[in-house]
């Protein structure tokens, strides 16, 4: 019988991929999302129910009525800029929602929990790459709210008879290879999208911020990672977690940083397309280079990205822009 695992937030970008990803490996997912970010049309063939991780009794309502496997948990709020705009949203959502998440699996003995976590735990980089080992200092509320869901998912782990995964991607891009699903987060902030939509002419340029970081272009390098990779390394921490493994963390990300320019450049030529850019000022808060050290995940998940290549992000994420 098909292991039943709850993918909370699974109407969302990495979300909706990892459903599908699921379905294709013989699992039988269940999508809880309230589609304040999500898309029903996202959820392709599993089961959907529309709901918010801070109401209890729907929780307790669908632990009760399926004998769930394991939960993985992306229905979280991700733009920086907007956490610190409003820090009440992120806290009350990402810490306040997962808690009553993490109550319901206590309470109805699901032990095995797959968590959504970011870089931006990180900060400001002492050095680069980012190994499991770099000091956890957040500098923003969305980086905040998540440090704090990890120290409860340590926390958790020593008390109770429960087991965690926490993922902390880089740059998560592309889509679906076979072009059923992509990005579309509204309003849109990740660069690779964005620059796409300037090639097919829905935007007229691309805003560089800063030419004058210590690269080799002038431009900030990022590690982007493809969502399918991202869901490979989901499913294998998963079943890491069935063997024994009480908890663990793992950067998701390539080891590889591309710039700005080389991306834009890339996309040109994936393209064949003029994309403009517009010179503007360094933005607070960005980094110059924020690359993954993905060893331990290569290595103690025998996990190896497939489609991370810069190329094929892009190629995958242009066939629906």
């Amino acid at each position: 019988m098909a292991k039943t695992i709850l993918v909370v937030g699974g109407a969302g970008y990495i979300g909706s991929h990892m459903t599908d990803y699921l379905q294709r490996e013989g699992y039988n997912p269940i999508v809880l999302d309230d589609l304040s970010s999500g898309h029903r049309d996202a959820v392709l063939h599993a089961e959907f129910v529309e709901g918010n991780i801070l109401d209890s009794q729907l929780l307790d309502k669908l632990f009760s009525t399926y004998q769930i496997h394991a939960v993985m948990h992306f229905a979280s709020f991700i733009q920086v800029g907007e956490s610190v705009q409003h820090p009440a949203k992120y806290y009350q959502n990402n810490v306040s929602g997962t808690l009553n998440l993490l109550t319901a699996m206590l309470k109805h003995r699901v032990n095995k929990f797959i968590f959504s976590s970011t870089a931006a735990v990180y900060g400001e980089p002492k050095y680069t790459p980012i190994d499991e080992k770099h000091p956890i200092l957040p500098i923003n509320p969305y980086g905040h709210s998540k440090q704090m869901v990890e120290q409860m998912l340590e926390d958790f782990s020593r008390s109770y008879d429960f087991n965690y995964a926490t993922l902390r991607y880089f740059n998560a891009a592309g889509a679906d290879p076979a072009g059923k699903l992509h990005e579309r987060h509204e309003p849109e902030t990740h660069l690779i999208p964005l620059v796409l939509q300037v090639a097919a002419g829905k935007r007229e340029a691309i805003t560089l911020y800063g030419q004058d970081y210590p690269t080799i272009d002038g431009s900030c390098i990022r590690d982007y990672i493809h969502v399918i990779d991202l869901c490979s390394a989901h499913l294998l921490a998963m079943q890491q977690l069935e063997t024994g493994v009480k908890s663990c963390a793992y950067n998701l990300g390539t080891g590889h940083g591309y710039s700005v320019l080389q991306l834009i450049d890339t996309a040109s030529r994936v393209t064949q397309k003029n994309i403009p850019i517009i010179y503007g000022e360094r933005r607070a808060g960005d980094s110059a280079i924020l690359i993954a050290d993905p060893t331990a995940a290569m290595q103690e998940l025998n996990w190896q990205p497939q489609y991370s290549d810069l190329e094929t992000i892009i190629k995958h994420a242009w066939m629906e822009a």
